[in-house]
């Protein structure tokens, strides 16, 4: 007798015993839009969750881009109160700047980020056609094994300082607020699942959804990769290919990363500064793929980057730096020492930034700064002022160049404190580490 596929509410059981089992989360947000991808993970999560015991709140973004966004909203929360979970509608509206998709999808972070209160993880339904058109537009671009990787299951996003949701950006339920901000977890519990096959899961169960226009505007690249996917079917080329070649990729890319982190174990070392610094012969005698890998990934680190750097201006910069010279990109400096080569913040990046003092500032998306009298005091870079000002207690172990984008607190115009030039009661900053898990460079080179 031929095997029954297991089902979807097996399938869903399965993925997320993977991914967060076996001791599950008390409580899990999940972001559902209203289409028939998250609509059907909302009605798994429901199953799974009356069996598991875990408290499922919901989430959705209204990006205002169209008039039936709304409506759409409006559809999840009927269907929260039917299943009987707390619904929130978070609104964003964009201000014309920028890339229309990469906007959207950072305010939706943003937005979730600021909602969650306590919440470690949320669920997002991504499905295997999402990793095989994510395969196509990214080879499109030239991208290389990491672009070409599949999406990953869990993803962590650090959680910056950030204000408080304004009235008119939320409406329904919150939930309880965090003791201490943290990072956050995105699950996609679905990735193994087809989207024909979580449309038919609902109609199956007479579960509603609506259908986003925007997935036939041609004006739109995914739209456009939808639509040529469904040609490559008869060629081979399906999304069932591209999604099994994009999780081959996702194994090579845990092998490169693993070579990078050997690498840099031989070569490498974190400076005082919130530098990077790599002994130049050993950096000279890697392999091409390796250098690129572990200057892309020092670069984001030092500037809490969420994207690398384009491949044209990484290896332009490479060159430079082999041969001796010096460069900055994506904020950072980059310069070639007799035995080592050295990356650092760039002044110019950070010059203008400005924050308040609390409990909690981090400053530059990576430096935690505290200091015992927090009234009126400010965090910004040291500058040539704050170096004159110092000029008593520094003793050279910090360079002029690596200490200028430093972070100090201010009294106005008064330098209070910089612990890397020994002004102030020291213990004012800790370098948080831009990978939001505070295990330092090491673990980026593990997760980028």
């Amino acid at each position: 007798m031929t095997p029954q596929p297991d089902s979807l509410d097996q399938r869903f059981a399965e993925a997320m015993g993977a991914t967060l089992g076996p001791d599950f989360p008390s409580d899990i947000a999940l972001a559902v839009s209203g289409g028939g991808d998250s609509m059907a993970m909302l009605t798994l999560a429901h199953n799974w969750a009356h069996v598991w015991g875990t408290r499922l709140w919901v989430v959705t973004v209204d990006h205002g881009l169209r008039p039936e966004a709304a409506s759409e909203a409006a559809l999840v929360r009927e269907t929260c109160e039917e299943l009987g979970h707390p619904h929130a509608t978070l609104r964003w509206r964009w201000d014309g700047q920028g890339n229309l998709m990469d906007a959207g999808r950072r305010a939706r972070l943003d937005l979730i980020g600021r909602w969650r209160g306590g919440l470690s993880h949320v669920l997002l339904a991504h499905t295997r056609d999402d990793v095989a058109e994510t395969f196509l537009m990214r080879l499109a671009r030239g991208s290389g094994v990491d672009g070409l990787s599949a999406m990953r299951p869990l993803r962590v996003v650090p959680q910056a300082d950030c204000a408080p949701l304004a009235r008119e950006e939320c409406c329904g339920a919150r939930p309880p607020e965090a003791a201490v901000p943290t990072g956050f977890t995105l699950v996609r519990p679905c990735l193994d699942m087809r989207r024909a096959e979580l449309r038919h899961y609902l109609r199956v169960l007479k579960g509603r959804w609506v259908e986003d226009p925007t997935n036939e505007d041609d004006h739109y690249e995914r739209a456009r990769i939808r639509k040529l996917l469904q040609g490559l079917e008869a060629e081979g080329l399906g999304a069932e290919t591209l999604a099994a070649t994009a999780g081959r990729m996702s194994r090579a890319r845990e092998a490169l990363r693993a070579r990078a982190l050997w690498a840099w174990e031989h070569c490498g070392r974190e400076g005082a500064a919130g530098d990077l610094l790599f002994e130049r012969d050993r950096f000279a005698a890697l392999e091409r793929d390796t250098q690129l890998r572990l200057l892309a990934a020092a670069l984001q680190w030092v500037a809490s980057a969420e994207y690398r750097p384009r491949a044209a201006a990484l290896e332009a910069l490479l060159e430079r730096l082999l041969s001796g010279g010096a460069g900055t990109l994506m904020g950072c400096a980059a310069r070639a020492e007799p035995t080592q080569l050295r990356v650092w913040r760039e002044y110019a990046a950070v010059a203008s930034l400005t924050v308040a003092v609390s409990e909690t500032t981090l400053w530059d998306g990576r430096w935690r700064v505290f200091h015992p009298d927090l009234k009126g005091l400010t965090v910004r870079a040291l500058g040539d002022d704050g170096w004159r000002q110092a000029a008593t207690t520094r003793d050279g172990r910090v360079p002029h160049a690596l200490a200028l984008p430093l972070p100090a607190v201010w009294e106005g115009d008064r330098l209070v404190a910089c612990d890397a030039l020994g002004v102030g009661p020291g213990g004012t900053t800790v370098l948080d580490g831009s990978d939001g898990q505070g295990d330092g460079f090491p673990g980026f080179l593990l997760s980028h």
